[in-house]
C-alpha cells in the first residue's frame, strides 16, 4: 500500500494522496491524461480492479491478471489531444518503462479515451 505522502508512481511530482490516490479511491479524473496517469499508477501498484473499472465496457476484458514480476518504473506523457474537462474524447501518447527480474523495456502507446456521464474511460490503444 502506498502512503499518501509518498511521491506518486505516475511521476507527476505530486504526493500520491493528492494525485492518483483520490482517483484510486473513486474520484472522477478531470481529464483523459489524469485518467491515463492513474491507470499507470494502478499498474505500478498492482490494482487490476481499478484498471477494469476505468476501462470502457465496450472494450473491457472479462478479467485482468497483472504480472507480479513486472514493475512499472517511469512514465513520460508525450502528447495529448483534446481530453480536457469539457471534451468527450481524447488521446494520450505515452512511453512507460518496466522491468522484471530478467528483462526491462518500454511500452509506447497512443491511448483513446471517452468521457461519459462525467467519467473518463480508457477505450483502447495503439502500441507503436
Amino acid at each position: 500500500m502506498v502512503i499518501d505522502e509518498t511521491r506518486c508512481p505516475c511521476l507527476s511530482g505530486n504526493p500520491y494522496g493528492e494525485c492518483c490516490g483520490p482517483l484510486h479511491r473513486g474520484a472522477a479524473a478531470p481529464t483523459a491524461e489524469r485518467l491515463m496517469r492513474s491507470r499507470f499508477s494502478a499498474f505500478a501498484l498492482g490494482l487490476p480492479e481499478y484498471l477494469l473499472l476505468t476501462w470502457h465496457p465496450r472494450t473491457r476484458p472479462a478479467a485482468l491478471e497483472l504480472d507480479a514480476s513486472q514493475r512499472w518504473t517511469r512514465l513520460d506523457v508525450l502528447t495529448t489531444t483534446s481530453g480536457g474537462p469539457f471534451d468527450s474524447q481524447g488521446t494520450v501518447a505515452f512511453c512507460a518503462w518496466w522491468r522484471s527480474d530478467d528483462d526491462r523495456g518500454t511500452l509506447e502507446e497512443t491511448s483513446e479515451f471517452v468521457r461519459e456521464q462525467g467519467r473518463w474511460f480508457y477505450v483502447d490503444g495503439v502500441v507503436t
